[in-house]
C-alpha cells in the first residue's frame, strides 16, 4: 500500500510448458503436471521456456537496463508515462480492480508510474513481462508490489481472457497472443516512435537521415482502434552521462556507425524532441 493505492501482483499465470494454471507453493510456482519454477530471491520468476530462447542471454543487456533505469528515473520521459497512465485509466471503472500487464516491461518504469498516477482511484493488479532477465531483476528490485516474469511476448505465461489492459511500449507486439490474454473488450496500448522522435540525436549519429514517411503499425485482426494520441515534448539533457544513457537505451546504440556514437558521447548538452504515438486498441469479441 502506497498512500491509498492498493497494488497487488497479477497471479493468473499459466505454465509455459503445458499451459496449465500455476499456483504458488512455498517459494515456487507449480502446475498440476508437476512443472515447478522457483521464485528468485529478488522476487521474480523465470517462465521463459528454453526452446523459446534465441540466445543464451536474450533481450537487453545489464548495461542497457542500467542506462535506461537511470534515464527514466531522472524523469525525462515523465510526460509520456503520464499519457500512458491516462490512457490506461481513462475508461476503467473506479470501483472494480483493474488488471494490467506490461509486455516488454523493461525495468518497470511505466507500471510504477501507472501505480503512482492511480492515486487511490482504484485497486490495481499489475504484472510485467520481459525477455531480459536483467530488466526483470531490476524491475523487481525497484518495486516488489507487482509480479515480474521473464518470458516472451510470443508466449505470455498469462491465462486466457484474464487481463483488462495490456501495454506494449516500444516493444514487439504479437497480436494473436495479446488478443488471447485480454478479456473481451480489454484494451491494448501501443507506443511507437513518431517521425520527429529523437531527431536531434539521430542527426548527430548518422551521416544522413533517410526521409521516409511515418507509417504506423497496421491494426491486425482481433482489434479495433479506440483512440490515438500524439505525445510530443522537449527534453534538455545536461551532462555526458544523460546523453550516453539515452543513446544506450535506444536501438541506435547498435545501428549507428562508431563515428556517430563517438560524436554523441562527446557532447555535454543536448536538446531532443520526444515524439511518440499512443494507439489504444480494443479487443473485439
Amino acid at each position: 500500500m502506497v498512500g491509498s493505492v492498493l497494488i497487488t501482483p497479477f497471479n493468473d499465470l499459466i505454465c509455459p510448458l503445458d499451459g496449465l494454471p500455476l499456483t504458488v507453493s512455498h517459494a515456487s510456482w507449480r502446475c498440476p503436471s508437476g512443472h515447478s519454477f522457483d521464485i528468485a530471491r529478488r522476487g521474480y520468476v523465470n517462465l521463459l521456456a528454453v526452446q523459446n530462447k534465441r540466445s543464451r542471454d536474450p533481450g537487453d543487456s545489464q548495461a542497457m537496463v542500467a542506462a535506461r533505469s537511470r534515464f527514466l528515473n531522472a524523469g525525462h520521459y515523465q510526460p509520456l508515462a503520464a499519457a500512458v497512465a491516462h490512457q490506461v485509466l481513462e475508461s476503467a471503472s473506479p470501483a472494480a480492480p483493474l488488471s494490467c500487464i506490461d509486455a516488454g516491461c523493461g525495468e518497470g518504469y511505466y507500471l510504477r508510474e501507472l501505480a503512482r498516477a492511480a492515486g487511490g482511484a482504484r485497486p490495481l493488479t499489475l504484472g510485467g513481462v520481459d525477455i531480459s532477465k536483467w530488466a526483470v531483476q531490476e524491475a523487481a528490485r525497484q518495486d516488489k508490489r507487482m509480479a515480474w516474469m521473464v518470458a516472451s511476448n510470443a508466449g505470455l505465461p498469462v491465462a486466457t481472457s484474464s487481463v483488462d489492459r495490456l501495454l506494449c511500449l516500444f516493444g514487439f507486439p504479437v497480436y494473436a497472443e495479446f488478443a488471447r490474454v485480454l478479456k473481451p473488450a480489454g484494451e491494448l496500448l501501443l507506443a511507437e516512435a513518431g517521425p520527429a522522435h529523437l531527431k536531434a540525436l539521430r542527426e548527430i549519429i548518422y551521416p544522413a537521415l533517410k526521409r521516409k514517411p511515418f507509417s504506423p503499425r497496421a491494426c491486425l485482426d482481433g482489434f479495433r482502434l479506440q483512440a490515438e494520441q500524439a505525445v510530443q515534448f522537449r527534453v534538455e539533457l545536461e551532462g555526458a552521462q544523460s546523453i550516453a544513457d539515452l543513446l544506450a537505451m535506444t536501438p541506435h546504440m547498435h545501428r549507428a556507425p562508431s563515428e556517430g556514437r563517438a560524436a554523441a558521447l562527446a557532447l555535454n548538452s543536448l536538446q531532443v524532441v520526444v515524439d511518440v504515438r499512443l494507439k489504444r486498441l480494443v479487443r473485439e469479441n
